[in-house]
C-alpha cells in the first residue's frame, strides 16, 4: 500500500513538474515576459532614473513618492523584479531552444521518405506525368534536373516503385534557433552589465552604500568595491590640475566607491558654447598613470570618442564646477541696518553667516556660471499679490500701469549675456532652506538698468527674480540705503514732515499739514510691514477697508501720498549718512518708482541677506563617465545572431518535394515506360512559390 501510494506521488510530481517546464518555455509564457519588460522599459523612459531622491518627492509628493520606491520605479533596469524577469525569460527561452532545437534539427536532416503515392494525390500542389523511359532512368533524370534547380535529392526504393525525395531551404529553422538563441544571449549579456554583480557583492561580502560626507580616500572599506568588480557605471569629476583614481556609482540611499586601476589626472578642460549659451563642444585633455606597470600616456577625451584602455572606457559625460573662487559683498535685507561686509566662498563648500543664535544661517555655494545667455524678459518677479480677489486684480493692475511692473512684457524673448552668477543656498538652524541665483553685472530690462536677483523654494521650480534698480555709481548702495531707511520709525517721521513740509509749504495751512504729516507716515509704515506683510499686498489689504465706491479714488491719493513721502524718505538717508540730496530729475524719478517695485518685491525674497558676487577665480571640472561592460560584446554577439535569425526566417523558404515513379506495363507493341507523380509543399505559401512550382511543372516532365 505504502509503495504504491509513493509511486503515485512520484508520478504526480513528474507531472506537475513536467506541466511546468511546458509552461515555461511556451510561447505565451515569454509572450508575458517581453511584455512586462516593454512596459517596465517604458518607465524607465518615461521617468528620469537614478534622480536624487528630493527631486522624487517634490514631483510626486510623499505618498506616492514612497509608493513609486517600493516598487523600484526610480531604477528600473536594476530592480530586483527586473532582473528577476529577465532571468525567467532566459531560462524560459532556453528551455524552448532545449525542447524544440533538436526537433528542428532532426527535421532538417530528415529527407521525410515514409510517404505513400496516395498521400501525395492528396497534395494541393500535385501533377502527373507519363514518359517512355524506364523507371531508373526518369528517376536519374528527375533527381539531376531537380539538383539543377537548387535541390538536395535522395532515391528510395519502394517495392516496384522509386521515390525522389528533394528538399530546398532547410536553413530556414536556424532563423528559429538563433531567433531565440539571440535572446538568450543579449539577456545574458544585459543581466552581465547590470547591477547584479554589484548586488551579489552586497549580499556576499557585505558591501553597503555610503551615505555621508567625507574625503574619498579616507571612506571604509565596506562602502568600496575592489578593482576585480566585472562590471559598474559610475562618474568620476575632476577639476582642472586634480586626479581622480575612483568612480562614483550612485545608489538609492547613498553611493558606492569604485577603486580604478589608473590614475586620471585632468590637464586642461576644453569647452565651447552656441550663441544661445548651449554648449557645443566640450572635451578633456588627460593623462592616464596604469598602476600596475608605471606607465602614463596623454589622451583627450571628447563626447562620442571615448578613451578604451584594458576593458576600461572612459566617456566625456558633462561638466562641473571644480570650486571656483568667489568674493562676494553682503546686503542686510532686513531691519533698520545697512552695513554692508565681505564674505568669501567656494563653489561646493560651505560658509557660515554672520548672526546671532537666534538667526544662525548658512550659506552652501552650489553653482558659478562665467557667463550666462538668458532671456532676460522672461523672468519672473517676485510679487505675490492674490489676485484671485476683484480689488486686489484692479490695484495690481493699476501699480503695473503706474510703476512699470517688472512683470511686463513676460512672454518676449531678449537673449542676452547677463554676464557671471553665483548660486547658492541659505539655510537656517532648523534646516529650512531656499536657493538663490544672482548675477554679477546689471542686466537692462525693459528700458531699466537693474540687478538680478533669483529665489526659488523647491529645487524643480524656476527662479523668481527680484530686480533692484543700479544707481547712480552701478550698484546696489542707493537702494539698500533706501530700504533700512524704510525700516527706521524715526527716519519715516522725519521723511513725512519733510514731504508735509515741501507739499504744504503756506503759513495758514499748518493744521492741513499736521494731517498730511500723519498721512504720510502711516502710509510709510503700511508699506514698511510688520515683519511679515509690506509692500503694495499690505496696501491693498488696507484699502480692502474703503468702501468700493471709493477705493479706486483712495487707492490713487494713496500712492501718490507714498511715492512723495519716499522720495524724501530717500532724500533723508542720504543727509544721514553725509551725503547731500539727489536733483529731482526723471532718472532719479525712474529708480525711485523702480525702487519701490523692488521694495515690495522684496518681502517675498525670504533672506536676511543679498549677497553680491565682487570677484571670483573659475576653475572648471569634467565629469567622466567610467565604464566596464563585459556584456557589451555579448549583447553585440546576440545581435549578430538575431540579424541571422531574422534573415533566415524571412528570405528563406523551405520547400520540399517528392516524386513517385513506378512502371507502366507494356501495350499490344510491347513499347512500356513509366508514370511520375510529383507533390510539392511549404510552410508559407507566396507568389515566388507558386512561380516556382509552375516552372518544375514544366521542366520536370520535359523529354531529355
Amino acid at each position: 500500500m505504502s509503495t504504491s501510494t509513493t509511486g503515485i506521488e512520484i508520478k504526480t510530481q513528474r507531472r506537475s513538474l513536467a506541466e511546468f517546464v511546458e509552461l515555461v518555455s511556451s510561447m505565451r509564457f515569454a509572450i508575458s515576459l517581453l511584455t512586462l519588460i516593454a512596459v517596465a522599459s517604458i518607465i524607465g523612459t518615461v521617468l528620469k532614473q537614478n534622480e536624487p531622491m528630493p527631486n522624487y518627492v517634490n514631483q510626486f509628493g510623499p505618498f506616492w513618492f514612497a509608493v513609486f520606491d517600493k516598487l523600484s520605479l526610480y531604477s528600473v533596469y536594476s530592480a530586483w523584479w527586473f532582473l528577476v524577469i529577465m532571468g525567467f525569460l532566459v531560462a524560459s527561452t532556453s528551455l524552448c531552444i532545449v525542447r524544440n532545437g533538436p526537433k528542428m534539427l532532426k527535421d532538417m536532416r530528415s529527407w521525410r521518405e515514409n510517404v505513400r503515392e496516395q498521400s501525395l494525390r492528396n497534395f494541393h500542389h500535385k501533377m502527373e506525368w507519363q514518359t517512355p523511359l524506364a523507371r531508373a532512368e526518369l528517376a536519374q533524370q528527375t533527381a539531376q534536373r531537380l539538383k539543377d534547380a537548387g535541390y538536395q535529392t535522395k532515391l528510395v526504393t519502394k517495392g516496384d516503385a522509386t521515390l525522389v525525395a528533394a528538399k530546398r531551404g532547410g536553413a530556414n529553422k536556424w532563423g528559429y534557433i538563433f531567433a531565440h538563441g539571440a535572446i538568450v544571449v543579449i539577456c545574458v549579456g544585459g543581466l552581465l552589465d547590470s547591477e547584479m554583480p554589484i548586488r551579489i557583492q552586497q549580499w556576499v561580502f557585505g558591501k553597503t552604500p555610503f551615505a555621508g560626507d567625507g574625503v574619498i580616500a579616507e571612506i571604509p572599506a565596506e562602502h568600496r568595491l575592489s578593482l576585480a568588480n566585472p562590471t559598474f557605471r559610475g562618474n568620476t569629476m575632476i577639476p582642472e590640475g586634480s586626479s581622480s583614481t575612483t568612480a562614483i556609482i550612485p545608489q538609492a540611499d547613498g553611493v558606492l566607491i569604485q577603486d580604478l586601476p589608473i590614475t586620471i589626472l585632468l590637464k586642461k578642460f576644453h569647452i565651447d558654447f552656441y550663441s544661445t549659451g548651449m554648449p557645443k563642444l566640450f572635451a578633456s585633455d588627460v593623462v592616464i598613470t596604469d598602476h600596475e606597470t608605471g606607465k602614463s600616456f596623454p589622451a583627450t577625451i571628447k563626447v562620442n570618442e571615448p578613451l578604451i584602455y584594458k576593458g576600461l572606457a572612459l566617456y566625456q559625460s558633462s561638466f562641473e564646477d571644480g570650486g571656483s573662487k568667489l568674493k562676494l559683498t553682503g546686503f542686510p535685507m532686513t531691519g533698520k541696518m545697512d552695513q554692508r561686509f565681505d564674505i568669501n566662498g567656494a563653489v561646493g563648500g560651505k560658509t557660515p553667516l554672520a548672526g546671532g543664535d537666534d538667526n544662525a544661517y548658512t550659506v552652501e555655494w552650489t553653482g558659478f556660471r562665467p557667463f550666462n545667455v538668458e532671456n532676460v524678459s522672461a523672468g519672473q518677479d517676485v510679487r505675490a499679490v492674490n489676485k484671485s480677489e476683484s480689488f486686489n486684480e484692479k490695484f495690481a493692475v493699476g501699480l503695473d500701469k503706474r510703476l512699470g511692473s517688472a512683470a511686463k512684457n513676460a512672454h518676449n524673448k531678449d537673449l542676452k549675456n547677463v554676464g557671471p552668477s553665483v548660486q547658492y543656498i541659505l539655510r537656517d538652524k532648523t534646516g529650512q532652506a531656499r536657493e538663490y541665483q544672482n548675477y554679477m553685472q546689471p542686466v537692462t530690462v525693459d528700458g531699466a538698468t537693474v540687478f538680478l536677483a533669483g529665489m526659488r523654494v523647491n529645487p524643480g521650480d524656476p527662479f523668481s527674480y527680484l530686480r533692484i534698480p543700479a544707481d547712480d555709481n552701478h550698484g546696489v548702495s542707493e537702494w539698500m540705503r533706501l530700504r533700512a531707511a524704510l525700516q527706521d520709525p524715526a527716519l519715516r517721521e522725519q521723511a513725512a514732515g519733510q514731504y508735509a513740509q515741501r507739499a504744504m509749504p503756506q503759513a495758514d495751512a499748518a493744521a492741513l499739514r499736521v494731517q498730511l504729516q500723519e498721512s504720510a507716515a502711516k502710509s510709510l509704515a503700511i508699506f514698511a510691514g510688520n515683519g511679515k506683510e509690506g509692500g503694495f499686498l499690505a496696501i491693498s489689504h488696507f484699502l480692502e477697508k474703503v468702501p468700493p465706491a471709493e477705493q479706486e479714488k483712495a487707492a490713487d491719493i494713496f500712492m501718490k501720498i507714498l511715492n512723495g513721502s519716499l522720495w524724501d524718505l530717500w532724500q533723508v538717508a542720504r543727509v544721514k549718512d553725509g551725503l547731500k540730496s539727489v536733483e529731482a530729475d526723471e532718472a532719479h524719478g525712474r529708480f525711485l518708482q523702480l525702487a519701490t517695485n523692488a521694495l515690495s518685491d522684496s518681502f517675498f525674497y525670504g533672506a536676511p541677506v543679498y549677497l553680491q558676487l565682487e570677484d571670483f577665480t573659475e576653475i572648471k571640472a569634467s565629469v567622466l563617465q567610467v565604464t566596464r561592460s563585459p556584456g557589451k560584446s555579448v549583447v553585440y554577439l546576440g545581435c549578430l545572431f538575431l540579424v541571422i535569425g531574422v534573415f533566415s526566417m524571412f528570405y528563406i523558404r523551405e520547400r520540399r518535394l517528392w516524386v513517385w515513379i513506378r512502371d507502366v506495363a507494356g501495350d499490344e507493341e510491347g513499347k512500356g515506360g513509366s508514370e511520375a507523380v510529383m507533390a510539392m509543399s511549404t510552410q508559407r505559401k507566396t507568389l515566388d512559390f507558386e512561380k516556382e512550382f509552375e516552372i518544375l511543372k514544366r521542366k520536370l516532365p520535359q523529354s531529355a
